[in-house]
């Protein structure tokens, strides 16, 4: 397998970078944590294709594989993109409206060992709920489901609602739809775990080279030096393993794609915590306050990290392929 991003892969990723750059700059995280988000660009981004990437052409979508799928997630982690990307994706081809943004989906994957309360994020927002069961996939109107809105949720961009229990639901995907779907939420939120591993990095390196200690940039501390490399190389070990799982999924014939994209998990949601540790570490004092929005980074790796199976639950699947 090669594992040199095409001409056209790079262009894809920087063309999604600019477009989250330019709208989801750190300045509007404050805004939208005050509930103040502007809904119309969750239009540009279903404009964008987010999510009918991988949908076929001749369905509307853009046909576009694993491997596009993850860069394109990796920008929407580095930018921190707020609102249910991955269940709206993960829903285009079995909710009508989910491809063009029409229907916000959220969800829930049980599958896991997901235990009660039930967390659901962006329950307002949204128009269906997923679920993704062990006998297949259903579909929940979010009305039918008594849910309690968390006052404080951990991550000030993603409101949380909390519930006992839920609904049936109404079946419209397979065991295997709910296993395949569980497999590429898992390899999204890995992406978006390698996003802000990078950006966490950037704003470490960033401060170092601009403040000032001893009449120096505290950078050229080799302390500094150290920790800022230890970010690079997880990063670093993070996108190859991402990138690993999504070439797995769109050839299955070079691996077992289910260990490659819980290996991608468990590596990505180390490494975003690791560097997202140290970018508030390399900020000093300056870096437990509000101001600073690296915290912001932190918070979603916390979400990302319990999202499609823990760091835990994939290191345990890992270990049982070596009966472990």
């Amino acid at each position: 397998m090669a594992f040199k991003l095409s001409e056209e892969q790079q262009e894809l990723q920087r063309g999604f970078r600019d477009f989250v750059a330019g709208r989801f700059p750190l300045e509007r995280a404050a805004e939208i944590a005050d509930g103040k988000p502007d809904h119309a660009l969750w239009g540009e981004v279903a404009q964008m294709g987010v999510f009918s990437l991988r949908l076929p052409e001749s369905a509307g979508g853009l046909g576009l594989s694993y491997v596009d799928a993850a860069l394109v997630f990796e920008e929407l982690g580095r930018a921190l993109v707020p609102g249910p990307t991955v269940w709206t994706h993960l829903a285009t081809g079995l909710i009508d409206g989910a491809a063009t943004g029409e229907t916000v989906v959220t969800g829930l994957d049980l599958t896991t060992n997901l235990h009660t309360p039930y967390v659901l994020e962006n329950l307002d927002a949204a128009r269906a709920v997923l679920l993704l069961k062990d006998d297949g996939v259903f579909r929940l109107d979010p009305g039918s489901i008594e849910a309690m809105p968390v006052e404080i949720p951990l991550d000030p961009l993603t409101p949380v609602h909390h519930a006992a229990t839920l609904p049936t639901g109404e079946k419209i995907g397979d065991a295997q739809t709910a296993s395949s779907l569980s497999l590429l939420g898992s390899l999204l939120s890995s992406a978006m775990l390698l996003g802000i591993a990078q950006a966490a990095s950037e704003m470490a390196i960033a401060y170092a080279k601009e403040r000032v200690q001893f009449d120096r940039p505290i950078g050229s501390f080799q302390a500094i030096k150290h920790m800022l490399a230890d970010t690079f190389v997880r990063q670093e070990l993070a996108r190859a393993a991402v990138y690993s799982a999504a070439g797995t999924l769109d050839h299955p014939e070079v691996g077992d794609a289910a260990t490659a994209v819980a290996e991608a998990k468990l590596v990505a949601g180390e490494s975003a915590m690791r560097c997202c540790r140290t970018s508030v570490q390399v900020h000093g004092g300056m870096g437990y306050t509000w101001e600073v929005p690296v915290h912001y980074f932190l918070k979603r790796t916390w979400v990302l990290e319990t999202t499609f199976g823990t760091v835990d639950e994939h290191a345990d699947r890992i270990a049982a392929t070596f009966g472990g």
